[in-house]
């Protein structure tokens, strides 16, 4: 499988969906589009906290991810996304988000907990990012986002 990197950024801008474009600029994401998958880690998959993503392909290219995404008016916005994974690769993701860092973090650990034991797999590794974006000015919208981003861009048409 190879790779799956963690990225995750934040940002103010004065519409909800520009200040969603502008956190994924923040992870450097925003040029491809995003296509959701349900949490669920390959085998043989390696997954890397990175913080932005490097060059992933050409503009325009599908990027499979798991995202936890939120977007508010006022107050700030907080997401988090944790991983749980055996030695063979395979694991799961947990995404969730609020406005309250406690209780984001406090979800993430209970979702994960959940995961795992639904699964009769041998956890061995875990991570976990949460990422709170500040209030911005009275008329913007800020939104925090965190991703795992599976490989590289592949082509859409």
């Amino acid at each position: 499988m190879g790779l799956i990197r963690v990225v995750w950024g934040s940002a103010h801008a004065p519409t909800a969906m520009a200040s969603y474009d502008a956190a994924l600029a923040d992870a450097n994401i925003h040029n491809y589009n995003l296509v959701g998958v349900s949490s669920v880690i390959p085998e043989n998959a390696a997954v890397e906290a990175v913080g932005t993503a490097p060059d992933l392909g050409p503009a325009g290219e599908r990027l499979t991810v798991v995202e936890s995404r939120k977007t508010v008016v006022q107050g700030q916005a907080v997401a988090g996304l944790g991983w749980a994974t055996e030695p063979s690769g395979r694991g799961i993701f947990y995404e969730t988000s609020g406005t309250d860092p406690e209780s984001v973090t406090g979800r993430l650990g209970r979702g994960l907990d959940a995961g795992r034991a639904l699964r009769d797999w041998a956890f061995t590794d875990s991570g976990r990012k949460t990422v709170t974006a500040p209030n911005g000015a009275a008329d913007e919208h800020t939104t925090a986002v965190v991703l795992a981003v599976y490989g590289e861009s592949t082509p859409l048409v």
